[in-house]
C-alpha cells in the first residue's frame, strides 16, 4: 500500500481489522460522535472470516467457514438489524458415525438412536447417561469434562477423535471450556444453537458490514500492512488493534499458538448435496466437516456448493488454543495490552483477545469499548 493514495492521515481512529469490530466502531464512530475512521486490512476485502462471495455459479459461500448468526440479546440484533435484513437462520448440524446421522448437540434424539433405547422421558435419559458417567474428582481438561457428562461411550465415538483432528491435541491436554461450549439436551431441540433469534442476512454477510462502512467519514484502505503505517499514521484519538497480539507485539514472549483451517469447494449441478447444512465427521476422513451453507442462506438455484474444512497448524489464525502454554502466554502479552490503554491503544476481538467469540458477542464487545472510548474523549 502507498501511503500516498491514504486521503486522511490524520484520521481521528486507525482502525487495524475490518472484520466485525473495526466496522462495527469505525460507524459508531461516524454516526455517534462524527469521527473519521481509517481502516486498514491486510486481506483484500472487508468483513474478516465473515467474508462471504458468490462463485461462478452464483452460489454464495463462507470462503472462511460457516457463520451462523444469532443473538442473545435483543438490543444487539436491534443494532445490527439497521444494516441488513434478514431471513430465519434455521442451523440443523448432524455428526456421522459409522454411516448413520446423529444430531448435534447431543440430545434425547441422539441418545435413543445412538444406543438404540427409547425413553418415556427426559429424566428417565438423565438417569442412563447418569450410569455411564465416570465420575471425577475434579475436571481438569476437556476429556475428563464428556467422561464426567457423557461417559466414555460418547466421549469415544462423537468427541475424542474429532477434537484430535480439529486441535491437534489429545483431549486430556486442552481447557474443559473447549467442548464444553456445546450443550448437552435432554429435549429434541434439533437446532445447532440454543438462541431463539437464529438468522442469517438476506444478502450476505459482506453485504452487512459494508453497510456498516458506507460512511463518507470512513476511508478503508486494504492489502495494507499496520506494521508498514504504524509509525506514519498518527490517529488523533485512538488505535484500535483487532489482530493477533504476539504479532503486535513481534513475539516478545513467544508465538501464541493457534489452529487454523483449509477449505475446498465442490460444486455439483443438485439442488442438494446433503440433508442439512453441516455434517461434522469425527472418526472418518482429514476433513472435520462439510457444509452446504445454501440450506441456510436459501437460494434458489440448479447448483449447490459444499465446502470441506480441513484444520491445519499453520496459516491464518483461527482458533485459539487453550492449554496451560498458551494461556499463561497470554496472560503476559495481556499485562502489556494494559499498558498500551495510555497510549490510546486498544485491542479488541477475537484474536487480539485470544478468546473464541460468537459473532453477537464480537459485536457486543466492540460496541462496548466505543461506548468507553466515546466516554473517555468527549
Amino acid at each position: 500500500m502507498n501511503i500516498k493514495k491514504i486521503k486522511n492521515k490524520r484520521p481521528d481512529l486507525l482502525i487495524v481489522g475490518a472484520g466485525p469490530v473495526g466496522c462495527v466502531i469505525a460507524e459508531r464512530a461516524a454516526k455517534i460522535k462524527k469521527w473519521t475512521s481509517l481502516v486498514i486490512d491486510k486481506r483484500n476485502h472487508i468483513a474478516g472470516n465473515c467474508y462471504d462471495e458468490e462463485n461462478k455459479w452464483g452460489i454464495r459461500v463462507h470462503k472462511y467457514g460457516p457463520h451462523y448468526m444469532r443473538f442473545k440479546k435483543r438490543k444487539i440484533f436491534n443494532y445490527v438489524s439497521k444494516f441488513t435484513k434478514w431471513i430465519k437462520g434455521n442451523y440443523i448440524v448432524k455428526t456421522n458415525i459409522k454411516g448413520k446421522l446423529y444430531p448435534i448437540p447431543i440430545n434425547l434424539t441422539t441418545i435413543e438412536k445412538f444406543f438404540k433405547k427409547k425413553f418415556k422421558n427426559p429424566n428417565e435419559a438423565k438417569k442412563f447417561i447418569n450410569d455411564l458417567k465416570i465420575k471425577k474428582k475434579k475436571i481438569q481438561n476437556s476429556e475428563d469434562f464428556i467422561l464426567a457428562n457423557l461417559g466414555k461411550e460418547i466421549y469415544e465415538n462423537f468427541y475424542k477423535n474429532y477434537t484430535i483432528k480439529q486441535w491437534g491435541i489429545h483431549p486430556k491436554n486442552l481447557n474443559k471450556s473447549v467442548v464444553g461450549r456445546l450443550p448437552i439436551r435432554y429435549n429434541r431441540d434439533p437446532y445447532y444453537v440454543n438462541q431463539k433469534l437464529k438468522v442469517m442476512p438476506k444478502k450476505g454477510y459482506t453485504n452487512l458490514f459494508k453497510n456498516m462502512l458506507s460512511d463518507q467519514k470512513i476511508e478503508i484502505c486494504l492489502n495494507t500492512s499496520y506494521e508498514l503505517l504504524k509509525k506514519k499514521i498518527r490517529p488523533k484519538v485512538a488505535t484500535i488493534y483487532t489482530g493477533p497480539p504476539d504479532v503486535f507485539f513481534n513475539f516478545k514472549y513467544g508465538k501464541l499458538d493457534w489452529r487454523s483451517l483449509e477449505f475446498k469447494f465442490n460444486t455439483l449441478k443438485r439442488n442438494k448435496i446433503q440433508e442439512c447444512v453441516q455434517i461434522n465427521f469425527p472418526n472418518d476422513y482429514k476433513y472435520t466437516r462439510k457444509v452446504e451453507i445454501k440450506h441456510v442462506t436459501k437460494q434458489k438455484s440448479k447448483y449447490s456448493t459444499v465446502s470441506y474444512e480441513f484444520p491445519k497448524s499453520s496459516g491464518d489464525p483461527y482458533y485459539p488454543i487453550n492449554n496451560k502454554k498458551n494461556i499463561k502466554l497470554f496472560a503476559k502479552y495481556k499485562s502489556l495490552i494494559k499498558k498500551l490503554e495510555k497510549k490510546n491503544i486498544y485491542f479488541e476481538g477475537r484474536l487480539a483477545n485470544y478468546k473464541y467469540l460468537n459473532m453477537d458477542e464480537v459485536i457486543e464487545c466492540a460496541l462496548k469499548l466505543f461506548k468507553k472510548l466515546k466516554l473517555k474523549y468527549k
